[in-house]
């Protein structure tokens, strides 16, 4: 059976875990979240002489960059034809620009602060897939090509070990291991003086004649500003939500045999899409006795809407399948994993001053399937932000503009919000709790109540409100992940019923 963990947590590439805020404090920025994007905005604010705090509910790396497949690409999840579309020549060659210079940013840091994290440049690969018309290709070529891309058309990628015909070439995409390179950014964040502390949880901030962020324990930290960057925003109750949905994404980790692969980037057209990369790791980081290296074919794709699919295992089995038909030298699979993805209705992330918030707070969210570079473009645009300084990227990715070639994404999305809340009037997953069985999850119905009622490896019930916290939806069981999931906004609680991530800023209500 694979490993039920992300690779990266796997390979034993977890960051130390510094302690709980235990008072107040304050600091020139208060940063919540030590993720990507919250430690790569501390980082470029402690190279500035900014004093920063940085706090999480979990710990560094603990949330959505733990469970990522860790490209690193220019070219924007939506596609750049789509870019294209919505934000016109101008906005995406802004936005293929700004995710290039993000990659340079993190070779950068690599380099200057001697981060040991696996970086290297390769070239990504996007190909047709099953059902897509050649000219698609075509038009990604000529969009491509408007944004300023350095991109060639093949009629075959040669030998690499994917079997796929025609496609196109981007040249000095990257990858990394994301968990060394946390780690490598909170060390040189402590060393400019900035403090991080997980086990803290953030559940307010303030702005108005005093800026500060309150945490569950009852501490304040006092700031001139305040950065949220938590995957999704829990201080903001609806505007950014309506501009952006959660998704559930999967991924599998191959063997293969080293050198069967050729080592670049692989994504295609498909509905639903698919990508793919490798890793080179040792047999002793997997559990084995010697330094032999060993390449994990990673893969992901099948996303739904978070919440709003129990069927995580056929959707695994479908990921394998698609890695036997196109990599025949994958061998078995070692590590399986998921995790959520804010899709914006525009396809480029929110970053900068967080709409109906006072001028002090900053929002990074809506990742848009390409969250490390969306959030070092995060941390870079808040950082000159604080500091007054202009930045051609801010009117691209202002969180309260409005796309007006996005208006169909925007009903479509909102739309399914609304009618997730029929989950009222539904039936339970389940006629009776005894039909739940160990480690797993389902909603019942009792007097009329929905409640989320989870059984651990003990076989002990732990029962709780089936009611979001948030805006009232009602959760449902993700059996990829064990958690439960909204299907709403994307606010996710432990089986135990605590939130681990927004916007919910309250753990399920016990039943």
């Amino acid at each position: 059976m694979p490993k039920s963990v992300s690779l990266w947590v796997g390979t034993g590439g977890v960051p130390t875990i510094p302690p709980p805020l235990t008072h107040d404090d304050s600091a020139d920025v208060c940063i919540v979240g030590a993720g990507i994007a919250g430690l790569t905005a501390a980082y470029l604010l402690a190279r500035e002489g900014r004093s920063v705090i940085v706090i999480d509910a979990g710990r560094v790396g603990g949330g959505q960059t733990s469970v990522t497949s860790a490209h690193l690409s220019y070219v924007p999840d939506r596609s750049l034809k789509e870019i294209l579309r919505l934000h016109g020549p101008d906005g995406a060659h802004l936005a293929r620009e700004s995710h290039a210079i993000a990659i340079d940013r993190i070779e950068t840091i690599c380099h200057e602060e001697r981060v040991s994290c696996r970086f290297e440049r390769l070239d990504g690969h996007l190909f047709l897939g099953k059902g897509r018309r050649a000219s698609t290709l075509d038009e990604e070529l000529d969009a491509a090509r408007v944004a300023g891309a350095s991109v060639e058309r093949l009629t075959d990628p040669g030998e690499c070990g994917l079997t796929s015909g025609p496609c196109l070439r981007f040249a000095r995409q990257a990858q990394f291991h994301p968990l060394e390179y946390l780690a490598g950014l909170a060390a040189a964040i402590e060393r400019r003086g900035g403090r991080i502390f997980s086990g803290t949880r953030a559940v307010e901030t303030r702005s108005n004649n005093e800026t500060f962020v309150k945490t569950e324990a009852g501490h304040r930290i006092s700031a001139a500003a305040v950065v949220v960057a938590t995957n999704s925003p829990f201080n903001d109750l609806v505007a950014i939500h309506t501009k952006q949905a959660p998704y559930h994404t999967y991924v599998i980790g191959a063997r293969t045999p080293p050198g069967s692969i050729r080592s670049a980037l692989y994504w295609d057209l498909e509905q639903p899409y698919h990508y793919a990369r490798l890793q080179r790791v040792t047999e002793c980081e997997l559990g084995g006795d010697t330094d032999d290296p060993v390449d994990i074919l990673i893969v992901g794709g099948e996303d739904h809407k978070a919440g709003q699919a129990q069927d995580a295992e056929a959707r695994f089995e479908r990921l394998e399948h698609w890695v036997r038909g196109h990599f025949p030298s994958a061998d078995v699979v070692e590590f399986r994993w998921s995790g959520q993805v804010m899709e914006t209705v525009d396809g480029i992330a929110h970053i900068g001053r967080n709409p109906l918030d006072a001028d002090n707070v900053y929002v990074i969210t809506g990742d848009s399937g390409t969250g490390l570079t969306h959030g070092t473009i995060g941390g870079m645009l808040v950082t000159d932000m604080i500091l007054r300084r202009p930045n051609p990227w801010s009117e691209l990715y202002d969180p309260g503009r409005v796309r007006t070639g996005a208006a169909v994404e925007w009903v479509k999305e909102n739309l399914n919000v609304v009618l997730q809340y029929r989950s009222w009037l539904t039936r339970g997953d389940v006629e009776s709790i005894d039909q739940i069985t160990p480690n797993n999850g389902a909603v019942v119905v009792e007097s009329g109540r929905k409640i989320a009622v989870y059984r651990d490896e003990r076989g002990a019930i732990h029962r709780r409100s089936a009611v979001c916290p948030h805006l009232g939806c009602i959760v449902a069981w993700n059996p990829a992940a064990s958690s439960w999931d909204c299907p709403c906004h994307g606010s996710r609680f432990a089986p135990s019923g605590k939130v681990i991530n927004g916007p919910a800023q309250r753990d399920l209500p016990k039943a």
